[in-house]
């Protein structure tokens, strides 16, 4: 598939089917743990998963910062008129040492300070225990998730988008069959969801693995060339992706305290539920942005503005059917997901739809925010990515989250993401419509 000269649709249309697909069906670890956990232990399960989200968010993020930093920057390295294949591996191999080394880190940060950070991110005497049992697979496979985001990241870019899907069709099924299995059929409760997703995620790692094998494989380890300046330069592109991420966790860390501060248990066994939600629509976004990532970047490298330009109508096409799908789903059906993620209460019942159909009203904004850092990174515009993903992720949410409810009454703060997602709506739309340095539009 020649991503430079090919009908810049169809491209966009096979990338998107396999990205889009992989991306949501990862997004299937959370969503089924949830469930079943919900399923297993009610309320307290649920209001578990979204400490529990902050954590895995995290995670995510970090591989997400390597590998679309990396990716990105070998594919424009590869495209340009240099055409240097050993530096585009320099940064494969850079990426990869990055990855490894906050593998490590994170994977003893887990091993020996779980208690104090579940502690952090507002879990009490009835979740801590829930949430320790969850996370001791994690003590054994939290590399597998750093390691699964980079690789799937330099698949689509090394024109092989389809095995990474099905490294992720294969994990998630298994993750699903396992949740099942483990929490109810061998009664391990919450840590067998733990037991099911690490599992899974591993078995879709060592699929995309065979990559390297394969005849489609451009991917070396190299010498390194300027490891340091190289590093600063994945680092520095892929921060904004990371961040995206990572918002997901401090938010909801910034959200679990101040529920529990103003709203109590159950209003944040709701918002477990609409963290789930949340994550799904997030990585809808996602398989957008990863679609178009490859393609915009050697676009850019080659400095082909025409099919920049086309391929971003269609993604903008794309968010808003995504954004309508959700906000009508939502809106429509809230109490079908109450009882899809927990077996719940009567309480729970009456004030979940008031809730969700206000927080909920940030779907509307959300696809498209996330998909322009995947935008901006691609043809190098790592400041508006940056401006875009911590505004987004922590200064105009997270003052919202904390100043809404001093201010207000204390349900206001459902309101936080969606005023939030309507300003960074306006910046990003307004930022794409600003000339580059080649004049373009």
């Amino acid at each position: 598939m020649n991503v430079l000269k090919g009908n810049i649709e169809k491209i966009y249309f096979k990338y998107l089917a396999a990205s889009f697909g992989g991306a949501i069906l990862q997004s299937v670890y959370g969503l089924v743990d949830m469930a079943v956990v919900g399923q297993y232990h009610g309320p307290s399960g649920s209001a578990t998963m979204a400490i529990i989200a902050s954590i895995m968010n995290v995670i995510y993020s970090f591989g997400l910062m390597t590998g679309i930093g990396a990716s990105i920057l070998f594919s424009i390295e590869k495209s340009s008129n240099r055409n240097n294949n050993n530096t585009a591996n320099s940064y494969f191999t850079v990426g990869l040492i990055l990855t490894l080394f906050i593998s490590f880190i994170l994977w003893m940060s887990i091993v020996f300070f779980d208690t104090e950070i579940l502690l952090l991110l507002g879990a009490d005497e009835t979740m801590l225990p829930l949430a320790k049992d969850y996370l001791i697979p994690f003590k054994f496979g939290t590399p597998v998730f750093l390691c699964m985001q980079f690789m799937a990241a330099f698949l689509r870019n090394d024109n092989n988008p389809t095995l990474t899907t099905k490294a992720i069709v294969v994990g998630g099924v298994f993750n699903i069959v396992g949740d099942i299995l483990f929490v109810f059929t061998f009664d391990m409760g919450i840590l067998g969801a733990g037991l099911a997703t690490v599992l899974g995620a591993s078995l879709s790692l060592l699929i995309m693995l065979t990559h390297l094998l394969s005849t489609k494989n451009t991917l070396r380890l190299v010498r390194p060339i300027n490891i340091f300046n190289q590093t600063k330069n994945i680092v520095t592109l892929g921060f904004s992706t990371f961040f995206v991420d990572l918002s997901m966790g401090i938010l909801t860390m910034l959200f679990n305290i101040q529920i529990m501060k103003y709203l109590g248990g159950n209003a944040l066994a709701v918002y477990g539920i609409i963290v789930n939600i949340s994550t799904f629509v997030q990585c809808c976004a996602y398989g957008v942005g990863q679609a178009s990532q490859p393609i915009l970047s050697v676009n850019f490298g080659a400095n082909k503005w025409h099919r920049i330009k086309k391929l971003l109508r269609y993604n903008i096409m794309t968010t808003s059917l995504i954004s309508l799908v959700w906000l009508v789903v939502t809106m429509l059906f809230p109490n079908v997901f109450v009882h899809a993620f927990m077996t719940p209460s009567a309480e729970i019942l009456e004030i979940a739809p008031a809730i969700m159909k206000v927080y909920c009203i940030s779907f509307a904004f959300l696809p498209f925010n996330i998909y322009s850092t995947y935008y901006f990174q691609s043809i190098m515009k790592a400041r508006i990515a940056f401006v875009i993903s911590v505004s987004r992720g922590l200064i105009i949410s997270g003052v919202l989250i904390m100043v809404l409810p001093m201010l207000f009454e204390p349900s206001s703060i459902w309101l936080a993401m969606p005023i939030s997602e309507a300003i960074i709506f306006t910046f990003a739309a307004m930022a794409m419509r600003l000339p580059d340095k080649r004049g373009n539009q």
